[in-house]
């Protein structure tokens, strides 16, 4: 993709706008430098969201269902790639597969129906279709007895996939690893979802009773038990190589993939769970330099993330420590002789590992 900007903005998140349907195509302007084309795609962006926000308040369909989820997903994506400069047909035709969704939708048809938009996901601008494991999974999950736990989860990890698709073909894996792990981490918590999902109640028919008969006293009905949303511990693991530069830790010092991947986190946080509990930071070093040093350099730079995170409006429990190289990866081993080959052997071990405890959607 033809990114011009190195300060990737956060993805979009679900506005509360004013309600009606769609009153026009929104269009991703080829080249939006003009404050006209921004101010154009701006409003094309809002009239999709005001379309699914629209469709949530009829009260046919929730946010959380797949088709809507669906269309949600891929207006984030979009908008997300449109602030990165993205300028190819990815953030147009990825807003076309929103549209198309909330345009069927508000003409009455079926979601469940086979000619329901939300039920292909094309490959968008030519994408890769990676990770088949995890496109079999997710339609694993559509026949899973707890399906309606889980649908939010899916959608949005199938849209991920593309994303990642899209990533790899113009740019390659590097640039696509974090939107397969987003969609790997939604399609691991949408399983956890389904397994947890209570089941509904089903509803008896009372027997007939005769005319003639003397009707006989029912005990009250038992309580029904609510189950409790499951909590979920996920961890992610950024490179260090890739937030910071050599010996760097401080917040003007965050490299620009290393800031687009904690937006995608705190977008991540907003768009997968319910509720955050807290959240956890860990810095870590590989075992060249000295114990004081390598403690305070991941002290400092698991400090830094925490400070960006809040900075960008994650308010939850934040708790940031560094550990130094005390904790290598176990698979890491590495005895090279010359000091730049072992320091690119020992580069797994510099790390921020970000522990979540909280309850998905």
């Amino acid at each position: 993709m033809n990114h011009t900007t190195s300060s990737p903005r956060m993805a979009l998140r679900p506005l509360v706008l004013a309600l009606g349907l769609l009153a026009a195509v929104p269009v991703v302007h080829a080249d939006a430098a003009t404050d006209g084309a921004l101010a154009a795609d701006h409003r094309g962006y809002k009239v999709q969201q005001d379309a699914v926000q629209a469709l949530n308040d009829t009260g046919r369909h929730r946010l959380a269902s797949y088709p809507l989820a669906k269309a949600q997903c891929w207006l984030d994506v979009s908008f997300h790639e449109y602030t990165r400069n993205d300028r190819s047909a990815f953030p147009q035709g990825a807003l076309d597969a929103s549209r198309q969704i909330t345009d069927y939708l508000a003409r009455g048809g079926a979601p469940g129906a086979a000619e329901n938009p939300a039920q292909q996901t094309p490959l968008v601008n030519g994408a890769l279709k990676l990770r088949d494991d995890l496109w079999a999974q997710a339609a694993a999950l559509k026949t899973h007895p707890g399906w309606r736990c889980a649908e939010k989860l899916v959608a949005c990890g199938e849209v991920e996939l593309v994303h990642a698709g899209n990533e790899h073909r113009q740019q390659g894996w590097r640039h696509a690893k974090p939107y397969v792990q987003i969609a790997e981490d939604l399609i691991g918590d949408a399983r956890l979802a389904a397994e947890a999902c209570p089941a509904l109640p089903v509803a008896v028919p009372a027997p007939a009773v005769p005319v003639a008969a003397k009707p006989v006293e029912t005990p009250p009905p038992a309580p029904v038990v609510v189950s409790s949303p499951p909590v979920v511990h996920e961890r992610i693991v950024l490179s260090a190589n890739v937030l910071f530069a050599f010996d760097r830790r401080g917040l003007n010092d965050l490299l620009p993939e290393g800031r687009g991947q904690l937006d995608q986190l705190v977008a991540r946080l907003d768009r997968v769970y319910a509720r955050v509990d807290r959240l956890e930071l860990v810095g870590h070093t590989d075992r060249l330099g000295t114990e004081v040093y390598n403690a305070k350099l991941s002290s400092d730079r698991a400090s830094t993330v925490k400070a960006y995170l809040q900075q960008q409006g994650v308010q939850v429990d934040v708790l940031a420590s560094g550990r130094g190289a005390s904790e290598p990866l176990p698979h890491v081993t590495c005895a090279q002789r010359t000091q730049a080959a072992l320091a690119q052997c020992l580069q797994p071990n510099r790390r921020v590992e970000i522990s979540i405890t909280g309850v998905p959607r």
